[in-house]
């Protein structure tokens, strides 16, 4: 065991270096067992990077627990509350925003019912605070000996036995007719493309999360997921996508419009991902996306600045492959980071183009409040860097009412075949649904 001790950013750090040649199954095992200490405390996340390559990530995997401080914030100005409490912490802050703080960012409002009930925007300052980088275990808040509580901590066994009776809020037909609709919206020249969802829900749902989660990041293990616990309410994610992150002075974007389903034969595998990379439908859905951010990150830049780093990058998820862009610009110095965020968000990948108008149709014809579900959640750190997922691919869980759900959508486009859509989504859902179900 190594012990450093230095001050940086107003902070006291304690690092504990685990040896660097820790494998990794001893890794999988050891988050396993702090996931399983940190649900002990009322609040609790983890973001997990499952070992993706990752350009802007700080962090293989960090998990913070126990509140030193917190906002739930509950005026008609959340960004303007979560300013204030940013400048009075300064310090580490882990949180969530929900996609209906768009009701504050635009003249909006949401009328679907809502039976998850999140916060809207949620952050705390942990008391714990533990990451992973290449194999080492580091104590950024708290004292080391919290790495002994954790070897000593009994990991839950994934063992998932009793099915649930899922159902969707879309019949078939119904969402068809739907997608339609939508088409004539575009046909009329109202919107150039629109994220249309759907949710799947679970009443009198008896799980336990930390096994769902477990479960989930075997079958899809993503490089943005996470576990987030609210006292009763939990966000099980195993997103691909990132919202927004910021390193320095630069803001980084990596929306993802465009997705294959994968084959076990490994020749027909690589021409699927042939085939997606030349895809001129979703390149189009890509591009239209891409200059939303563009336009987004130019309400928070240095003039000139914004930059497409990548156009349409493929990916390789276990069970699709992905179309992702990147977009990144120069933060301007006169804007507070946290008005970065607002002037982005929601993020446009789950929007549609034009945003506003896209929002409003979204409104209109989805038939659930998304809530958590197409926010983000993610950490900042004491020197104003931050990195947030999009909340996608994802399961909320309120335990006291035993209510569960997940959403899945898909772009929109003039050129979108509802057939195909509809296949895409249950596609989308096909990890989440293979967890629960098994």
């Amino acid at each position: 065991m190594i012990h450093t001790f230095f001050v940086g950013a107003s902070l006291l750090r304690i690092s504990y270096i685990c040896a660097t040649n820790m494998n990794g199954q001893q890794l999988n095992y050891f988050k396993q067992k702090a996931l399983t200490w940190a649900t002990s405390f009322e609040v609790c996340c983890c973001l997990d990077s499952n070992n993706y390559a990752d350009l802007y990530g700080k962090f293989d995997f960090i998990i913070a627990a126990g509140v030193k401080a917190e906002l739930n914030a509950s005026s008609k100005d959340k960004f303007t509350e979560l300013k204030a409490f940013h400048d009075q912490q300064s310090d580490w802050m882990f949180g969530l925003l929900s996609y209906d703080l768009k009701n504050e960012t635009e003249a909006l409002s949401s009328e679907h019912p809502d039976h998850i009930q999140m916060p809207e925007l949620f952050f705390f300052v942990p008391e714990y605070l533990i990451a992973i980088t290449a194999g080492n275990i580091e104590v950024l808040r708290g004292a080391d000996t919290v790495i002994d509580e954790i070897h000593q901590t009994v990991p839950l066994i994934a063992d998932l036995k009793k099915d649930l009776n899922i159902q969707s809020r879309f019949s078939k037909e119904q969402y068809l007719e739907t997608v339609v609709k939508l088409q004539q919206h575009i046909s009329r020249g109202d919107i150039y493309e629109v994220n249309f969802c759907q949710e799947f829900f679970a009443e009198h749902a008896a799980i336990d999360p930390v096994q769902v989660y477990q479960k989930l990041s075997e079958v899809s293990p993503t490089p943005f997921s996470g576990f987030f616990k609210i006292r009763s309410q939990y966000i099980l994610s195993a997103s691909p996508e990132r919202f927004l992150c910021k390193r320095g002075s630069r803001l980084i974007s990596q929306p993802i419009k465009g997705t294959a389903k994968r084959s076990t034969n490994p020749l027909n595998d690589e021409l699927i991902k042939e085939e997606l990379r030349q895809d001129q439908k979703e390149q189009a859905e890509n591009v239209m996306i891409v200059d939303l951010v563009r336009n987004d990150l130019t309400k928070s830049a240095l003039r000139g600045s914004v930059t497409v780093d990548e156009l349409f990058g493929i990916y390789s998820f276990p069970q699709v492959f992905q179309m992702i862009s990147t977009i990144s610009c120069e933060l301007d110095p006169d804007i507070h980071f946290i008005d970065a965020i607002r002037n982005t968000f929601p993020m446009g990948s789950m929007t549609g183009a034009p945003k506003l108008k896209a929002m409003e149709l979204i409104e209109t014809y989805e038939k659930s409040k998304r809530g958590a579900y197409s926010g983000a959640f993610g950490y900042i750190t004491p020197d104003e860097d931050f990195d947030f997922n999009v909340i996608i691919r994802s399961i909320l869980y309120t335990a006291e009412s035993r209510y569960l759900s997940f959403q899945v959508g898909g772009a929109i486009t003039y050129a979108a075949e509802p057939i195909a859509e509809y296949e895409e989504c249950l596609l989308k859902a096909s990890a989440i649904v293979q967890t629960l179900t098994q």
